[in-house]
């Protein structure tokens, strides 16, 4: 196997690339429900030393907009400002109404992707990072596909390289000291069969925000790994067998017939190609992010956790309670997820 070509060196020295970088600026959650308003101020995503700082923040106090607006009367309309960055109206813009439940995000965050300028089709990505500290704060480092060439999500998949919560040890589903791998892949959302790929890894007497720690993806036309530190610590193996993904998740069980496999064999040449790989064999970029709650059952319904998926009022009762989580966040430092270096390799040919 030859050499791999490198993609991206980037330890942020020189700031936040906009060459290499793009921010995500958005309301909606992202179909999962966060309660973060994703920016591109400095306060939310800014360099130093250390690398790249992600840093969630709380609406009020780094914006004019106060706590009566936030709950009610005041419109935000990030079309009319030029900042969206999405296609759906639903994403871009609310008005508050104590009366209907609609609220602005009472929180802020930063969502930076390589998307149309850095992304790699089989090869290997280490990033160097700690992660944060502060009750349901949601980092993550994953990547999506640069064209959807199997359909929309998630048929064209979406490889998570780390996903983790800020909330402490005792957290029941894992908090700092925890986090997952995963690949996300289906003919139609509610089949997503990711439980079928995934792994995880817990730090015994520490967890990932007390240092940096380097996390890294092996990417081959046979076979995804994820790994901590190095390739002996290994968090997630998934082989690309023959079959395929949609042999893997027997959908079949779930009334879906061949014409609905998004995987097809494909014919070329007069003769039939078997992808094994697929939908994990096209170009992919990546994204670092850190998310504020969420109402996808990430974080699961307890008494430690302040809402209750599905109420219509979780993005209300998560604020109420801002002074039971607030002050777990700690300094901009701890409550954000510091990147000191992004490296993406592409394959090389044999």
């Amino acid at each position: 196997m030859a050499s791999r070509p490198q993609m991206l060196d980037d330890d942020f020295t020189s700031g936040i690339d906009p060459s290499v970088w793009n921010y995500e600026i958005q309301l909606d959650g992202y179909g999962n429900g966060h309660f973060d308003w994703t920016t591109s101020d400095p306060t939310n995503a800014y360099t130093d030393k250390n690398g790249l700082h992600i840093v969630p923040t709380l609406t009020n106090e780094t914006t004019t907009i106060t706590n009566d607006q936030i709950l009610n009367g005041y419109t935000l309309n990030l079309t009319t400002t030029k900042t969206c960055t999405s296609q759906q109206i639903s994403a871009c813009g609310i008005r508050s109404n104590s009366t209907t439940g609609k609220m602005i995000n009472p929180v802020r965050s930063a969502r930076l992707t390589t998307k149309g300028k850095r992304g790699i089709a089989f090869g290997k990505m280490e990033i160097v990072a700690k992660l944060p500290r502060g009750d349901w704060l949601w980092p993550a480092i994953w990547m999506m596909p640069a064209h959807s060439v199997y359909g929309t999500w998630p048929a064209s998949g979406e490889i998570d390289i780390v996903e983790s919560r800020g909330n402490n040890y005792d957290f029941p589903q894992g908090g700092r000291d925890h986090f997952g791998s995963a690949l996300h892949w289906g003919p139609y959302p509610g089949v997503d069969a990711y439980w079928r790929t995934m792994g995880q890894t817990t730090l015994k007497r520490s967890d990932f925000s007390k240092e940096f720690y380097t996390f890294g993806l092996e990417w081959t036309e046979d076979y995804i790994v994820t790994y901590v530190n190095n390739r002996i610590h290994q968090v997630m193996y998934i082989p690309f067998t023959k079959g395929g993904f949609w042999q893997r998740g027997e959908f079949i069980k779930y009334n879906a017939t061949e014409e609905s496999n998004p995987w097809r064999p494909v014919e070329e040449g007069g003769k039939t190609h078997h992808i094994k790989a697929a939908p994990f064999d096209q170009e992919f970029y990546l994204l670092l992010n850190v998310a504020v709650g969420g109402t996808n059952g990430y974080f699961k319904d307890s008494t430690l956790k302040p809402w209750v998926d599905g109420s219509g009022r979780e993005m209300r009762d998560f604020w109420n309670a801002v002074n039971q989580w607030h002050p777990t966040w700690g300094s901009a430092d701890e409550r954000g997820m510091t990147v000191k270096s992004v490296k993406m390799w592409q394959e090389g040919k044999c």
